[in-house]
């Protein structure tokens, strides 16, 4: 039963993932599929009109916020063209996320949560490339959501976004402080009736040696005096944001003019977030480098311990006479565990380039579990194929690996240990079991902000959506 909230928890919970939180897109679905899915298909529990034609108007408001019609088959499109299925969402369960997302953004701006425009156009941004790529250019993006132009279109788009964000923020700041103890992941554990325990699938533990070129010292210089070039010219008045457009080797920011906001607890390297902090306002850092190639800084904005910034990143080829010492050099490391004079875990430890894994033996980290387990139907298509046909400590041949920056290194894989699909076993699953406990208290702690903020906030739903049957006491009965 306890799983069975988790996972029915009507659509509180999936659209909260699907609309507000999904920032990275999962499915690839066309824009014909996408709005005959999304428009086509009328869902279930659909209020009653007794045949007449629908004028679009207000349906209900929150606070400030105010719900259209129309809100709610916007709300459709917005799923479906992040790749979700709206087959199944009724028109008042999508009124109650509006509800939601709008309680959420009125909460927020009421707790002073603030969203710069510039975080909006960064958004704005990473959403129409992701849309563009799937549909192939802006204009079928603006006529697929019955926009006039692109201007119409971001200002509609805009306004989602911010909302959005404003409630992904409010939600982050509910949940942010909820801790699980282990005696609550045991308790939880225990109330989970057998027939009812979850099922994991077959997962594997992976080790790695990588071994990077050698850039000569001449193809270093060649990059910091190509960044001091560029340096001087944004110094003398050239766009920083142009350059880092034109010029900068990093996709996740190039893209947005070079831009990101940070604060010291920002995952980014020592050596970046170091010099980041240590720039005043406008200010131009000289080239560094770090273990992704060599950058420099501009600082646009700091507000207390957050600083708005831009970087350029260019890394330096790597010649072929370095590409194919680094072969030679991995192929060493390999004759040597194969002929057992080396361990594989040793061999990590002592050759390895990359120091992320080198002092646990090579062992990978699952970045979305943070355990050293990757599940096989959800493992990095990329991965997988360089896994999939390898033998228990079998060690492949030397892979020759092209990040998404351009950076080339070589690297020897081997599966450590492999676990076949089984029932949740309190021990070995003790990771996965303390994900759902946390998630349980996060959404019985979300429930409780919502009984409470309904409770103090102006709210009102208008005519036949009365008639809903919401998860949350909108109707204040």
């Amino acid at each position: 039963m306890l799983l069975k909230k988790l996972q029915l928890k009507t659509i509180d919970c999936k659209l909260v993932l699907t609309i507000c939180f999904l920032l990275f897109f999962n499915s690839i679905i066309s824009a014909q599929e996408v709005i005959k899915d999304a428009v086509a298909e009328k869902p279930a529990e659909a209020p009653k009109t007794g045949g007449r034609q629908k004028i679009d108007g207000i349906i209900a408001t929150v606070g400030d916020y105010i719900v259209l019609d129309s809100d709610i088959d916007k709300g459709y499109l917005e799923i479906a063209s992040q790749g979700g299925s709206v087959k199944d969402i009724t028109r008042c369960q999508m009124l109650g996320k509006l509800l939601e997302d709008k309680l959420y953004a009125h909460q927020a701006i009421q707790d002073s949560i603030i969203v710069s425009d510039a975080e909006v156009r960064t958004m704005m941004d990473d959403r129409l490339n992701y849309m563009i790529q799937q549909v192939g250019d802006i204009n079928k993006v603006v006529e697929y959501y019955k926009k006039s132009s692109v201007e119409e279109f971001k200002t509609y788009f805009s306004d989602i976004l911010k909302e959005q964000k404003l409630a992904s923020e409010m939600r982050d700041k509910i949940v942010k402080d909820v801790e699980i103890t282990p005696e609550e992941v045991r308790n939880f554990f225990k109330k989970i009736p057998k027939e009812e325990l979850p099922t994991f699938g077959a997962e594997m533990e992976v080790a790695q040696i990588v071994v990077e070129p050698k850039v000569s010292e001449e193809d270093k210089q060649k990059v910091k005096d190509r960044l001091n070039a560029i340096r001087k010219d944004v110094l003398e008045g050239s766009s920083f944001a142009t350059k880092a457009v034109l010029y900068s080797q990093d996709p996740g920011s190039a893209p947005n003019g070079g831009y990101y906001k940070m604060t010291r607890k920002t995952p980014f390297v020592k050596e970046f977030k170091d010099v980041a902090f240590s720039l005043q306002e406008g200010e131009i850092s000289a080239p560094f480098e770090t273990n992704f190639g060599y950058h420099i800084i501009m600082v646009d904005k700091i507000k207390g311990q957050e600083v708005e910034l831009r970087h350029i990143l260019i890394s330096p080829t790597v010649s072929e006479d370095a590409l194919k010492a680094a072969k030679e050099r991995i192929t060493n490391v390999r004759n040597k565990i194969v002929n057992k004079e080396l361990t594989f875990a040793d061999a990590a430890r002592t050759e390895s380039d990359e120091k992320e894994t080198r002092t646990n033996g090579g062992t990978l980290v699952n970045p979305n579990t943070q355990d050293t387990r990757f599940e096989l139907t959800k493992m990095d298509p990329t991965l997988y194929s360089q896994v999939s046909n390898l033998k228990d400590n079998e060690i492949s041949q030397p892979l020759l690996n092209t990040d998404e920056k351009g950076k080339k290194t070589y690297k020897l894989i081997t599966v450590t240990n492999r676990i076949e699909a089984h029932t949740a076993d309190y021990a070995k699953d003790y990771t996965k079991i303390k994900e759902l406990a946390l998630k349980e208290k996060q959404i019985d702690a979300i429930a409780k902000w919502f009984d409470t903020k309904i409770k103090d906030t102006y709210i009102k739903i208008i005519g036949e959506y009365r008639e809903c049957s919401f998860a949350n006491n909108w109707l204040k009965k």
